[in-house]
């Protein structure tokens, strides 16, 4: 028997939804992935949405795979995918087309 002697790793999963947000605070073996942080924080269970979905995860803001290491203090976060790209409602509320009126020019204070 092999005792793992590495210090573990302690991280912070965390994900939003329009009516909820969740920040679960994981403890893993060295050398761990983020997609095992996101499994061991239990939000796949939580969030039927996530099960079976390539996840988009990211640290601190930036993109990285699910295959990528673990860092000690790490916050993995978990990316909804776009409702709509952003050029798109751009140009849908320049159109006047997303319900809100058009602004004209003068009618401010």
């Amino acid at each position: 028997m092999t005792i793992d002697t590495r210090p573990g790793l302690q991280a912070t999963v965390v994900y939003a939804r329009p009516d909820q947000q969740w920040v679960v605070p994981v403890e893993l073996p060295a050398g761990a992935t983020l997609g095992e942080a996101v499994e061991r924080s239990g939000l796949l269970r939580l969030c039927p949405e996530l099960a079976g979905a390539a996840l988009e995860l990211g640290v601190f803001h930036r993109r990285c795979a699910p295959q990528a290491a673990l860092r000690d203090g790490d916050r993995v976060e978990i990316y909804r995918p776009l409702q709509i790209d952003a050029k798109q409602a751009r140009r849908l509320r320049a159109a006047g087309r997303d319900g809100r009126p058009k602004k004209t020019k003068g009618t401010g204070p």
